[in-house]
């Protein structure tokens, strides 16, 4: 994340609160898993890639404000360099 966007996440911890961003990363994750479903389920419109974009924009915010707030964002940055390392290692190897 940039500096202006970690600044505003923090901002944002702030006025808020912990508790509310916690609830409103779940509300965030929610409605991705729900228009992620109603994409499966065939019901595509116009609006639907727009949508999956919005959302998933969404979730990331929260995310960065939930590695912010309980201080992981080096342990989610390694976790992903892990995750990212196996998931290619395993493609490799399935050839």
């Amino acid at each position: 994340m940039t500096d202006m966007e970690r600044k505003t996440f923090c901002a944002a911890l702030r006025r808020y609160g912990a508790q509310a961003q916690i609830t409103m990363a779940f509300e965030e994750m929610a409605e991705l898993q729900d228009v992620l479903c109603k994409f499966l389920r065939g019901r595509v419109d116009g609006d639907t890639l727009a949508n999956i974009a919005e959302e998933i924009a969404d979730v990331g915010i929260m995310l960065d404000q939930m590695a912010i707030e309980f201080e992981v964002e080096d342990a989610v940055a390694e976790q992903r360099a892990y995750k990212v390392r196996r998931l290619r290692e395993r493609i490799e190897k399935d050839g």
